[in-house]
């Protein structure tokens, strides 16, 4: 059985939660795609984990595998395995050989490029962990593989040819100097030594044999997407984007297992029960028109905590956006939902949704495909009533029936809109703080 988590709006969806509260049946949890700019939190115990890295599975002694859709910053790995370990835990966590990895000079090249784009319109708001410029060297066939890390011959041969490539960049380019990050001598020192310790550690593997092995042993494996739909690099609102895919089609890519696996499994989209987004790109629904608006945002970002896991950075924060998930649904198949955070809107003097857009005097459903024509549409918004706060612990420890009634009215229009199940609903952020209504992996 496999089951696929993806995340349907901007990301921040708290998709950590739900692998943490399904991952219990899965033998494996994988991350498909994404890099060290993927904050999960997860809960267990009363303890907080932020992983940016590891695969959320790992608090739950479970096996972590980051795919070759992956790129990796071992240095964010190790210290996050090591961070585990101090905590008690023993991770295992495995590494895709044909996974890039993020290299020093990827990260400097990340903040020289945004900052060099901060006077014009194509600011994309990235977390300067060298994530794009890695994707960037994948696609052009320079890029250093985990595999390389394995035999310092090859190391060494991969960054002589790219090194003096990025130095120019740097230095001819962008007039700026050089450091360490160029130095290619301590490069393959460093590196190298990262591959005795995957070497010893026993952590790289053929992501696509080692999956298939252990699936025909009999293991559930869940699959983790990073970011969210609107991320997306094919799918999202270019160029506000990732460099990856994050909808479901990218937990096939991303690991070496079959379209049919993945398409045979379930699929379950996580949706914030409001919008929230770090960086830039248009945000039909966002709440910023009035100083009221203003105040309910800020009042919705300290209540649902809405700040970055990796960055720390305040969100946008929007009323739900269904264009937005109807497209999601859309394009990942969804089999079904959970809702995170209704918690947080309980208690407002008012609910909305964004229901569809207007653009050019026509209501649309569903998301233009330019993020230009994004920009222009205005939201077609659908108000709800509004819900009490309540003992949101005892909701959870009773079930779906003790969730308030106008609440519930809010899920089942989000459920017979993009015609699917709801799963769980999340009314906290500890897994015993989540109404559990099926488990995807018993379907």
């Amino acid at each position: 059985m496999t089951v696929t988590i993806v995340g349907s709006q901007l990301g921040d969806e708290g998709k950590g939660a739900l692998v943490d509260l399904w991952g219990g049946d899965a033998d494996i949890v994988v991350r498909y795609q994404g890099g060290d700019n993927a904050g999960h939190t997860v809960v267990e115990d009363g303890e907080e984990y932020k992983l940016s890295l590891v695969p959320s599975g790992a608090v739950r002694d479970k096996v972590g595998v980051l795919g070759n859709g992956c790129v990796i910053n071992p240095r964010t790995l190790f210290s996050e395995i090591d961070d585990l370990r101090e905590r008690g835990l023993d991770p295992d966590v495995r590494l895709a050989k044909r996974a890039h990895v993020i290299m020093p000079y990827h990260r400097r090249l990340d903040n020289i490029e945004e900052e060099a784009k901060a006077d014009s319109d194509l600011t994309v708001g990235t977390t300067g962990r060298g994530i794009g410029p890695t994707y960037e060297d994948k696609a052009g066939r320079r890029g250093i593989r985990v595999g390389d890390l394995l035999d310092p011959d090859v190391l060494r041969q991969r960054l002589e040819y790219v090194v003096p490539q990025k130095k120019a960049l740097i230095e001819d380019v962008y007039g700026l100097e050089a450091g360490e990050e160029c130095d290619v001598e301590a490069l393959v020192e460093e590196y190298t030594e990262i591959g005795r310790r995957l070497r010893e550690d026993d952590m790289a593997v053929n992501c696509g044999d080692f999956l298939a092995e252990r699936r025909e042993a009999g293991d559930n494996v869940m699959f983790e997407g990073a970011q969210g739909t609107l991320i997306d690099i094919d799918h999202g609102s270019y160029p506000y984007v990732t460099s990856s895919n994050p909808t479901a089609g990218g937990a096939a890519t991303g690991t070496g297992v079959g379209p049919t696996v993945v398409g045979q499994g379930e699929v379950v989209g996580i949706v914030k029960s409001y919008l929230s987004r770090v960086g830039e790109g248009p945000m039909p629904t966002e709440l910023k028109d009035d100083e009221r608006e203003e105040e309910l945002a800020d009042f919705i970002r300290e209540k649902g905590g809405e700040f970055g896991t990796v960055t720390g950075r305040p969100r946008r924060i929007g009323w739900l956006d269904m264009p937005m998930l109807r497209h999601a649904a859309r394009v990942s198949g969804f089999t079904g939902i959970a809702v995170n955070h209704l918690d947080v809107l309980a208690g407002l003097d008012e609910v909305k949704v964004g229901h569809a857009y207007e653009l050019e005097g026509e209501e649309r459903l569903t998301m233009p495909a330019t993020t230009e024509r994004w920009g222009e549409c205005e939201p077609v918004v659908k108000e709800f009533d509004t819900w009490p706060e309540v003992d949101w612990a005892a909701v959870a420890e009773e079930g779906y029936d003790a969730i308030p009634d106008a609440a519930q009215d809010y899920l089942e229009y989000l459920s017979d809109e993009l015609d699917v199940p709801i799963y769980a609903v999340g009314v906290g952020p500890g897994r015993e703080q989540t109404v559990h209504i099926e488990n995807p992996f018993d379907n």
